[in-house]
């Protein structure tokens, strides 16, 4: 279904974008669906440099381990979980992720994004005890771990609310959270790509209580699979509301879904093509008006688009992500240096900025 605007609107969603008064749903729709490109971009470009008015453009040192692959979710979406019991299942110890770490700091990582699959076999004391020791052993490095489903999956095997793993996870030295595990925050699109981790509600009372206890966190978005407009829009209100309640998201950043290998693969007839990517990144950056940055993904998208994205709305690059598993599965690599994409960035006409996970600017390349 169309929106119900007409391009007649076209000069009052504009005026209203760079005025910063908040868009309505049809007109983000609008935006998505009908709004020249070019001038799309342009546009999402000017309310980027009212917010970040300098032409940094940040990016992290980082890197993204796995410490297990066992999963009982079955996302049809993932290539990379296993089943307990598997032959090519695992479970690293406390001591082999803190190896993986190290390799990551002596690159120069200042945040590991630590991910696994939902593993009832795994204690709540393993995951304190990762931060903990994350802390101690690498105290320049900020421990982004675990989705808010993982954080989930430790109230249930533990047998405590949700507020009491957070804060357990606080006490041993975190403070941010990533926001992977979203997907698409719309129940009818859960329900089909991953019915047992629960509707939009059960990632964002994570997220609100983790807000609430002092953590920042990312917002993110997986599409080109079986969303629609409509369900992209559920999704940018979930996270537009719940800014405006806690504004504990940092950032915002869209990725387009990698089929290969997933059960998923022969259900999606279109990739994601990067002008969908394009149109959907400078749209939220309209939309979600309260979220400081949004980040263009070389990682998922390629480089040249990524390059293109920082014109189209986002003031960030991402990360270095040393290791990278999740995406790997799926047959879909993409590797960088520091060096490199501190070269693509000034191609891109910005200047690299170095950052922290908390968008602290650390020094210029």
């Amino acid at each position: 279904m169309r929106s119900r605007m007409s391009t007649t609107c076209c000069e009052s969603v504009q005026d209203k974008a760079r005025s910063g008064e908040r868009l309505g749903r049809e007109e983000g729709l609008w935006l998505l669906r009908e709004a020249d490109l070019v001038e799309l971009g342009q546009l999402a470009n000017a309310v980027r440099f009212r917010r970040n008015p300098n032409a940094d453009v940040t990016f992290v040192i980082d890197s993204n381990p796995n410490y297990t692959n066992v999963c009982i979710t079955d996302c049809v979406f993932c290539a990379f979980y296993r089943k307990p019991g598997s032959a090519d299942a695992y479970t690293l110890t406390v001591e082999q992720v803190m190896e993986k770490i190290q390799r990551a700091v002596e690159l120069g990582a200042t945040t590991v994004l630590l991910q696994g699959g939902h593993n009832p076999g795994l204690a709540l004391d393993y995951y304190v005890e990762l931060v903990r020791e994350t802390r101690r052993r690498f105290p320049q490095v900020t421990p982004h771990f675990f989705t808010a489903s993982e954080v989930t999956t430790m109230a249930q095997v533990s047998g405590l609310s949700i507020p009491e793993v957070l804060g357990r996870l606080k006490a041993a030295g975190q403070c941010t959270l990533p926001g992977g595990g979203a997907e698409i925050l719309s129940d009818r699109i859960r329900r089909r790509l991953a019915p047992k981790k629960g509707g939009a509600e059960a990632w964002l009372t994570v997220h609100r209580e983790a807000h609430r206890q002092g953590f920042k966190s990312t917002a993110t978005m997986m599409f080109g699979h079986i969303e629609d407009d409509e369900a992209v829009f559920d999704h940018l209100d979930h996270i537009r509301a719940l800014q405006d309640e806690t504004g504990g998201f940092t950032a915002f950043v869209p990725w387009s879904f990698k089929p290969g290998n997933t059960p998923l693969e022969k259900r999606i007839a279109h990739h994601a093509s990067p002008t969908r990517y394009l149109r959907l990144l400078a749209a939220s950056r309209l939309y979600l008006d309260n979220i400081p940055h949004v980040q263009a993904s070389w990682f998922s998208e390629g480089k040249k688009t990524g390059q293109i994205a920082l014109h189209f709305g986002a003031d960030d690059f991402g990360g270095t992500l040393f290791e990278e598993n999740v995406h790997a599965a799926t047959n879909f690599i993409n590797k960088t240096t520091v060096q490199e994409i501190a070269t693509l960035i000034r191609e891109a006409g910005f200047r690299p900025a170095q950052r922290t996970t908390l968008y602290e600017t650390v020094r210029y390349w």
